[in-house]
C-alpha cells in the first residue's frame, strides 16, 4: 500500500452521526479509503458509522473533505467527530460486521426508485427486467421495512427472503451498487406479486391495468401501505370510490405518468417540478388548468394534489395506461392505512373490486406526504413517506428526553434526544379507537427504534384531546403547553430562533389560556413563555363542534349582535331553528366563545352563499381561496384597544355581505376578504414592532395553508423590513405542534 513517507503517517478515529445506514455509506467510505491509499476499518454501530483510517496526512485530509462534501445521495450527515488514534498498522481497508454500542441512529425515509434501477427494469436483457421490487443502495424502502437498528437485513422484513447466489454476490461486492443494500432481491429470491379478484391469465400488472381500464377500483399494496386506485377520467369510477369508501368532499390525490402529463392538467413551476421529481416523491399541490379530470376528484378547488410514480410497481402500471389515476389511502374512512394482505382483503373487500398484493411485509405503515411550494420555500402539509422519520435538528442538545404527544387533528408526536427531534410521520385525527391504538403503538415503536426513554411529557391544554388524556395517564412529570404557543414554537425550532418574536397564529380552534377557544392570535413569545397581545374579537359558536360542520350556525354567531341587517341571509333557514340558535347564544348554552380565523372564514363562506355545511374541516375556506382573482382592494377594518388589541370581524362581514346583496362577483368578494386579513395583520404587526421593538415575525397555524394569504403576508412583511418566518420542514397545521410542544418543554426545563 502506498502511504507516503513514514514520518507523515497518521491515524484517525471518525464517528459519524446522521442518516448513514442503509444509504451506501460504508461502501462509499471503502471506495474513498482505497482512492486515498488508506488502511483501516468501517462498520455500523447503533449510533451511526465508525471509521478508523491510517495513512499520509494529506491523504487523510482529502478523505475527510470528500467524506463531508460528497456523501452518498441518500445520506444526511449531522455530525462528524474526528480524534487522533495510535498507529495500528492496518495493511488494507475493510468493512467489518456491525456492533451494538447502546446508541441510536436516525433511519432513512423510504425513497423513490432511482434512475439506475429504472434503466435496468426497462432493459429486456437485464435479469431484473420488469421486476416490481427492484432497488439498490441509493433507493427503495427503508423505514417501512425496518424492525430495529442497526439497519441490517436480519432486522427488516426482507429477512424471510434468503438471497440467491447472484444477489448475494452483488450484496458482498464492494464495487457493486447493491453492496449491503438490505432489500436487494430479484425474481428468483425476492418478493412476488399476487392478483386477487378474478382470473388472471397474464402477468399481475396487466390484470390490474385491465381492471383500471374497465372502471374498477383496484387496491394496490405499495411501499408504506395500500392505495385505492381508479381511472381519474372516469366519473362513475370516481363516484363509486367515494360512495364505497364513504369519503365525501375531500379532494383525491392523483398519480400521473410523467411531467409531460402533469403539464396537461396543471400549471407547474420549476420549484414544483423539482419537488415532483425528487426522490422523496411527495404529493404536490398544483394549480389546475381548468376542470379536465372527472367530476368528484377535486371539485370546487383550483388546486390538485399530484404525484409521480415512486415505486417500481407504479412505473410498470403507468407505462400501460394513458390516463391519470386517483391514488387515495387504502383504508376505511378515518381509520389507519391498511398494510397487511389479510387486513386489506378483509377491510377493503366492500370497496375494492380487485387486489394487487405482494408478499413483502410492511413493518411501519406510512402515508404519502403532501407538500407545496409557496412564498419562496417548500411548505409541507402532511409529513410522511420520503420525509419521516428524518429528525429535525435542534439548536442545542435537549437536557432531558421529551415525549410531546401532539394534538387531536392531523396528529403527530415528537421525541427529543440530544439535538434530535424525531417528529413522527402523520398519524391522523385521533377520533376513533383504531387510530388511537395505532398512535400509542407508534409511540412505543419510535421509543424503541431511536432508543429514547422519555423523562417528561408535553401535552396540549385541551382536556378533551385523546392525546392529552393519554399524557395524563403516564407516570412522568408533565408540562402543559398552550396550542398556539406550540404552533409558533414549531416554526422557531425549524429556524433555530430563541429570542422573542411576534408570533401570529391563525387556525381553526385551540384551547386558550382563558378557557375560551383561540384561533387568531398575536403573541409576543420566545420558546419558554408567551404574552397574548391581540386577537380577533370573541364571537359565540352556537353548538360548538356542530357549528364547525353546520357553518351557517357559525355565521349566525358572528352576526348575532346585528341580526336585522342580515335578514335576507337569516330568512334562508327554518325560523324555528334560527330562534333556538339565537336563544342558545343569548343564554350561552353549549356556546363557547371563539377568536378563530377558521371560523371567521366559515362565517364569510356561508354569508355569501358558497355553502352552509361542510363535509370536512376547512372545505369552505379552500373553496373561498379558489375564487381569488388578482386585485389589491380590501374592506375597511377596525382594530381597537382593550387590555389587548382586538380586531372586529363584523366590520368586514357587514361590507362583504353588502357587496353580496348588491350582486358583486363572488370572486371579487373573496379577494377583498383575503386582502382585508392581510391588511389588518400587517397593521397590527407594525404597531407591535413599534411597541415592543421586535422585528422578527413568525407565522404558523393551519390557516397559513392558504397559499394566497401566506405569500401575500410574507411579501408585505419583507417589504416592511421584517424578518418573516413560516413553517417549511414541518406542517403549519396541527401536524407541527408536537415539535413546538417538545421545544417549549425543553426550554422550561433548562437549568
Amino acid at each position: 500500500m502506498v502511504r507516503g513517507r513514514i514520518s507523515k503517517i497518521q491515524a484517525k478515529q471518525i464517528e459519524i452521526a446522521g442518516i448513514v445506514q442503509g444509504v451506501g455509506f460504508r461502501p462509499f467510505v471503502f471506495t474513498l479509503a482505497k482512492k486515498y491509499h488508506l488502511g483501516g476499518i468501517v462498520y455500523n454501530t447503533s449510533s451511526g458509522v465508525y471509521i478508523e483510517v491510517e495513512g499520509g496526512e494529506e491523504n487523510i485530509n482529502n478523505f475527510l473533505k470528500e467524506l463531508k462534501d460528497n456523501p452518498p445521495p441518500l445520506a444526511v450527515i449531522d455530525e462528524i467527530e474526528v480524534k487522533d488514534l495510535g498507529i495500528r498498522g492496518y495493511e488494507d481497508f475493510k468493512i467489518i460486521s456491525s456492533k451494538e454500542d447502546g446508541g441510536f441512529v436516525p433511519v432513512s425515509p423510504d425513497m423513490g426508485v432511482c434512475d439506475d434501477c429504472l434503466k435496468e427494469m426497462n432493459d429486456p436483457n437485464d435479469r431484473r427486467y420488469r421486476y416490481p421490487f427492484i432497488n439498490c443502495t441509493n433507493c427503495g424502502p427503508r423505514f417501512s421495512i425496518i424492525e430495529d437498528i442497526p439497519y441490517d437485513r436480519s432486522k427488516t422484513s426482507m429477512k424471510v427472503f434468503p438471497m440467491c447466489k447472484k444477489c448475494e454476490k452483488e450484496y458482498n461486492d464492494t464495487n457493486n451498487r447493491r453492496f449491503h443494500a438490505q432489500p436487494v432481491a430479484c425474481f428468483d429470491c425476492g418478493p412476488k406479486l399476487e392478483f386477487v379478484g378474478g382470473s388472471c391469465k397474464e402477468d399481475e400488472i396487466k390484470c390490474a391495468v385491465a381492471a383500471l381500464k374497465k372502471g374498477k377500483i383496484v387496491a394496490i399494496k405499495g411501499i408504506g401501505g395500500f392505495h385505492l386506485a381508479v381511472n381519474a377520467l372516469d366519473e362513475k369510477a370516481v363516484s363509486n370510490l367515494r360512495i364505497r369508501k364513504e369519503r365525501y368532499g375531500k379532494p383525491f390525490a392523483v398519480m400521473m405518468k410523467d411531467i409531460k402529463q402533469v403539464e396537461e392538467y396543471c400549471i407547474v413551476g420549476e420549484e414544483e417540478k423539482k419537488l415532483l421529481l425528487s426522490q422523496r416523491r411527495p404529493i404536490v399541490l398544483l394549480k389546475k388548468k381548468g376542470e379536465k379530470l372527472a367530476k368528484g376528484v377535486a371539485d370546487g378547488l383550483d388546486t390538485l394534489g399530484v404525484m409521480l410514480p415512486y415505486a417500481p410497481i407504479h412505473y410498470l402500471l403507468m407505462e400501460e395506461i394513458n390516463f391519470p389515476i386517483v391514488m387515495t389511502s387504502g383504508n376505511v374512512s378515518e381509520e389507519p392505512l391498511c398494510k397487511d394482505n389479510k387486513e386489506a382483503l378483509e377491510k377493503l373487500k366492500d370497496i375494492a373490486d380487485v387486489f394487487l398484493l405482494n408478499n413483502r411485509d410492511i413493518v411501519n405503515r406510512i402515508d404519502d406526504s403532501v407538500t407545496s411550494f409557496n412564498g419562496g420555500a417548500e411548505r409541507i402539509i402532511r409529513r410522511a413517506r420520503g420525509y419521516a422519520p428524518q429528525p429535525i435538528l435542534l439548536k442545542k442538545d435537549a437536557k432531558v428526553n421529551v415525549l410531546a404527544v401532539g394534538g387531536f387533528y392531523k396528529n403527530t408526536f415528537c421525541l427529543t434526544k440530544g439535538h434530535y427531534a424525531f417528529v413522527s410521520h402523520h398519524i391522523g385525527d385521533l377520533d376513533n379507537e383504531k387510530t388511537f391504538e395505532y398512535y400509542k403503538d407508534q409511540i412505543e415503536r419510535y421509543k424503541r427504534l431511536f432508543r429514547v426513554t422519555p423523562q417528561v411529557i408535553a401535552y396540549d391544554m385541551h382536556k378533551g384531546y385523546l392525546s392529552t388524556q393519554y399524557a395524563l395517564t403516564l407516570d412522568l412529570p408533565r408540562i402543559e403547553v398552550q396550542h398556539h404557543h406550540a404552533h409558533i414554537a414549531s416554526c422557531m425550532a425549524e429556524y433555530n430562533l430563541e429570542e422573542k418574536v411576534i408570533g401570529i397564529a391563525y387556525d381553526g380552534t385551540g384551547y386558550g389560556a382563558d378557557g375560551n377557544i383561540w384561533g387568531a392570535e398575536f403573541l409576543i413569545c420566545d420558546l419558554k413563555d408567551f404574552l397574548r397581545v391581540g386577537h380577533l374579537e370573541y364571537k359565540p359558536l352556537p353548538g360548538g363542534e356542530l357549528a364547525i360542520k353546520k357553518i351557517y350556525r357559525t355565521a349566525l354567531g358572528f352576526i348575532s349582535k346585528d341580526i336585522n341587517f342580515y335578514r335576507d341571509f337569516v330568512g334562508k333557514f327554518d325560523s324555528k331553528e334560527v330562534d333556538l340558535i339565537l336563544k342558545q347564544i343569548e343564554k350561552k348554552i353549549n356556546t363557547p366563545y371563539v377568536s378563530s380565523m377558521g371560523r371567521f372564514f366559515d362565517a364569510a363562506v356561508s354569508l355569501i352563499g358558497i355553502r352552509d355545511q361542510v363535509l370536512f374541516e376547512g372545505q369552505g375556506a379552500m373553496e373561498l381561496e379558489s375564487l381569488i382573482v388578482e386585485d389589491n382592494d380590501f374592506y375597511d377594518f377596525e382594530v381597537y384597544r382593550d387590555e389587548e388589541y382586538i380586531i372586529d370581524p363584523e366590520v368586514i362581514l357587514r361590507q362583504l355581505y353588502e357587496d353580496y346583496k348588491n350582486g358583486v362577483d363572488r370572486r371579487v368578494i373573496a379577494t377583498k376578504f383575503h386582502n382585508s386579513i392581510v391588511e389588518f395583520t400587517c397593521y397590527l404587526a407594525l404597531k407591535l414592532r413599534k411597541e415592543f421593538g421586535i422585528n422578527k415575525v413568525v407565522l404558523s397555524g393551519g390557516s397559513f395553508q392558504n397559499r394566497y394569504l401566506l405569500k401575500k403576508l410574507l411579501t408585505r412583511f419583507t417589504a416592511s423590513g421584517f424578518e418573516a418566518y413560516s413553517n417549511s420542514k414541518v406542517p403549519c397545521n396541527d401536524g407541527g405542534i408536537s415539535l413546538g410542544q417538545a421545544v417549549i418543554a425543553g426550554k422550561k426545563l433548562e437549568g
